[in-house]
């Protein structure tokens, strides 16, 4: 019974965290806030996480999965007809970053951290290689159901696409009715099908 409340502790704490650095911002955030947001002593806060950047780590590391997890639920949804699912999962995709939440600014504020914070980057750059891989999986897939095969490294193809989006989205934070959904959908459906050609007769 101590093990489970030490860890609902510790998960009240990441969440805690998580909401002042969305508000906030990692530099303007100190341990007394976390504690404060929690309603904790600053000392129950270093029991489970000795320092700052413990806690930012888990923090990140909760951010990124759930972004993970819904990117992945978006695409497993699509549907079985391969447009629909390729247009289905670009909205969810431009929602899950579009619409402000926790996660995503938290990811976007340690980005922008890492920039001078070197220590942060191998989290970040492990949530890109998931979401690329994720990418990469469905929309290759969605593509090559229609006899198309990359123009260009197939590897290279998530990244152009998670890059446009990670880039529109920044455009959003500081004006917010400069993009259409619907209208990006249909560019990022022209986009994806320029990426592709069409497999020769014959090839395997």
């Amino acid at each position: 019974m101590r093990y489970k409340k030490s860890a609902i502790s510790a998960a009240q704490i990441v969440d805690a965290a998580k909401r002042v650095i969305a508000r906030q911002g990692y530099a303007q955030t100190s341990l007394k806030d976390i504690a404060d947001e929690a309603g904790m002593s600053k000392g129950a806060i270093h029991y489970h996480y000795p320092t700052k950047e413990a806690l930012v780590a888990k923090v990140l590391e909760a951010a990124t999965d759930a972004v993970a997890e819904r990117t992945l639920a978006a695409w497993r949804a699509a549907g079985s007809d391969p447009m629909t699912a390729l247009r289905s999962a670009v909205r969810e995709l431009w929602l899950v970053r579009s619409t402000g939440s926790d996660e995503v600014h938290v990811i976007s504020n340690l980005l922008a951290q890492a920039l001078h914070d070197e220590s942060l980057r191998p989290q970040l750059a492990a949530y890109y290689r998931l979401a690329s891989a994720q990418t990469s999986e469905h929309l290759v897939t969605v593509m090559a159901s229609y006899g198309l095969r990359p123009r260009v490294s197939a590897a290279l193809i998530p990244r152009l696409l998670l890059g446009l989006l990670d880039g529109l989205v920044l455009q959003v934070f500081v004006e917010p009715t400069v993009i259409d959904p619907d209208e990006l959908v249909r560019a990022v459906e022209l986009f994806a099908g320029a990426l592709f050609e069409a497999t020769p007769p014959g090839s395997a």
